[in-house]
């Protein structure tokens, strides 16, 4: 199906590099395109940092740590071989642009065929066009109708009415239902199709009336755009579930491993231990049938919006086929804008790994059960009593000893960023504050330090997170970077935990750790070491422990806050610093 390439320059095709148009193109995660063969060779010769493992886009000089994988764009594919089939008349063929009848019309007209110019719509194409409405009727319209239709036409744009105008009417054509005369012409100002005594009534004057046939092929020459897309989005869809579905049968694989680890730790324990073993393992099993059953629903919705890209395919293609231009005038405005898809590029299902966790959960206990034992000859010469035998948390209590008053630094905020009078709430709003742009102050990713900075000790402090969406909770260097776009990990100088879209838990690594939190905080403690460079995550109310990181703190450390954007009030919540109770 043709494009329509009076809207396109060859330019839009043409690679930077080779300055030929495009073969197979690819694109950077920057957005420009390229020959995979041109930007490959790029890359393995000159297109990287001397010394360093960094890639360049070849236009804008974006750099990338790693070198971005290339795939195909099939719809830029198609549309530049295309737009190559249009560029070149000599590729189309008498019969393929309107038959032997139009060729010899076109020999017998040389005016209709100007020079075609590069990278501009054939003439041959448009001649077409002509001669389609010249031949709109079955019995053979003479081509004076056509005159006196054109002539129509350019009274109808002068804003004047139209001259008396009877056209031979095709044996198929539909009526006017008022004045019983074909629907000839279509109302581009109304969407309607409509006869010649109608465009000279007052109800279209000064409309913008063209031929029916005409337009109807024009509009069906743009449903091949369409129709690309959808078979892109269904491409990648179909991928997308052949990924979740691999990574099902990979973690049921990892899921069996890390049971027969548990499995194992927890046997060494004695017989009044196998409860717990018992609710471990439920643990595990409960985990995996909920990743499950989100990958599942992943596959449900994909697939759902597989049949229906399809169904709207074949629903483009039997109109692009279709002779009742009625019909296909009326379908066409639900059909022609491209459809809502959402961004799958992101979605994934992650590898179950908690046998660290419960591993150091295991050793906990046992730690635990040597210190009741020893108790043990004092609790048996106590009298019985109806109350249960207290066992405080020796963990949350040690470290809530270390309890800080960490307050936030304006200074330091993004510009949407409120900041409460005392300094224990952060908020993010829809607008920018008029704030100075200072050296210290975050100015794209929306977070804030706290004044306190430490060197040394051992430091804690609790935040309220509530019912919150999305946040960022932990440590910053204070010589990290602050303007424009932020790395963050470790090796960066950030220590933080990360919630987003309410159930995903990840620890900033790079690339990130993922982490299965049975239990949904809504009370985050924040436990450091300087010295042992350890950083550990609570869940307060629970009293469990989310996550633990061991490496350095090179430099003084600031407490880190980001409550992230409100998601049009979905996550418009603060995060509030909290006094720390010490729990007897």
């Amino acid at each position: 199906m043709a494009l329509p390439s009076a809207f396109l320059s060859e330019d839009q095709f043409t690679c930077s590099i080779c300055l030929e148009m495009f073969n197979n193109p690819v694109s950077t995660p920057c957005g420009h395109s390229f020959c995979q063969s041109c930007l490959s060779s790029y890359w393995d010769g000159g297109g990287r940092r001397q010394g360093a493992k960094f890639y360049q886009c070849p236009l804008c000089k974006e750099s990338f740590s790693k070198r971005p994988e290339l795939h195909i764009s099939r719809t830029l594919k198609e549309i530049t071989e295309q737009f190559k089939q249009m560029a070149n008349p000599d590729t189309q063929t008498a019969e393929g642009i309107g038959g032997g009848e139009h060729h010899s019309l076109h020999a017998q007209n040389p005016a209709l065929c100007p020079p075609t110019r590069q990278g501009e719509m054939p003439e041959s194409v448009f001649a077409e066009m002509v001669e389609r409405f010249q031949g709109m009727t079955a019995s053979g319209m003479p081509h004076q109708h056509f005159s006196q239709s054109h002539q129509a036409f350019q009274t109808q744009n002068n804003h004047d009415p139209p001259p008396p105008y009877s056209p031979l009417l095709r044996y198929d054509m539909p009526l006017c239902p008022i004045h019983k005369t074909g629907l000839e012409f279509f109302c581009r100002t109304d969407n309607l199709c409509v006869c010649s005594v109608c465009v000279g009534t007052a109800e279209h004057r000064g409309h913008s009336v063209v031929p029916a046939e005409r337009e109807w092929q024009i509009k069906k020459s743009q449903l091949g755009i369409h129709e690309v897309e959808l078979k892109e989005l269904i491409y990648e869809r179909e991928r997308k579930v052949e990924e979740i579905r691999s990574s099902v049968r990979e973690m049921k694989a990892a899921a069996e491993i890390e049971t027969d680890k548990v499995v194992c730790a927890l046997t060494k324990l004695i017989s009044t231990m196998e409860y717990c073993q018992y609710k471990i393992l439920e643990v595990i099993k409960t985990t995996v049938q909920a990743a499950e059953s989100r990958a599942q629903s992943f596959l449900k919705e994909l697939e759902e919006e597989i049949a229906a890209l399809k169904k709207r395919s074949s629903t483009l293609s039997h109109l692009a086929v279709s002779d009742d231009y009625v019909l296909f005038f009326s379908t066409l405005p639900a059909l022609s804008t491209s459809p809502q898809a959402k961004d799958w590029s992101n979605v994934s299902v992650p590898s179950v790994k908690i046998s660290e966790g419960i591993l150091r959960t295991v050793n906990q206990m046992m730690e635990h059960l040597q210190q009741e034992m020893q108790k043990l000859p004092e609790v048996c010469q106590q009298s019985s009593s109806d109350q249960p035998y207290p066992r405080p948390n020796p963990k949350v209590k040690r470290v809530q000893e270390y309890a800080e008053d960490i307050t936030l630094d304006p200074s330091t905020a993004h510009p949407r960023l409120f900041i409460s009078a005392d300094g224990k709430q952060v908020q993010c709003s829809e607008h920018y504050q008029l704030v100075p742009d200072n050296p210290e102050r975050f100015n794209r990713v929306v977070c804030v330090l706290a004044h306190q900075g430490f060197t040394s000790g051992r430091h804690y402090w609790e935040v309220d997170v509530g019912n919150k969406t999305d946040w960022d909770l932990g440590l910053a260097s204070r010589s990290v970077i602050r303007k424009g776009k932020i790395p963050v990990s470790p090796a960066h100088g950030y220590w933080f935990l990360s919630l987003r879209d309410g159930t995903d838990y990840a620890f900033r690594t790079d690339p990130s750790t993922n982490l299965t939190v049975a239990v949904r905080p809504s009370r985050v403690g924040i436990y450091i070491d300087c010295d042992k460079g350890l950083v550990s995550f609570y869940n307060v109310e629970a009293k469990l422990l989310i996550y633990t990181f061991t490496g350095s703190f090179p430099d003084t450390i600031h407490p880190f806050f980001s409550p992230c954007t409100n998601k049009s009030g979905q996550n418009e919540a603060p995060l509030v610093i909290c006094p720390v109770a010490v729990t007897e």
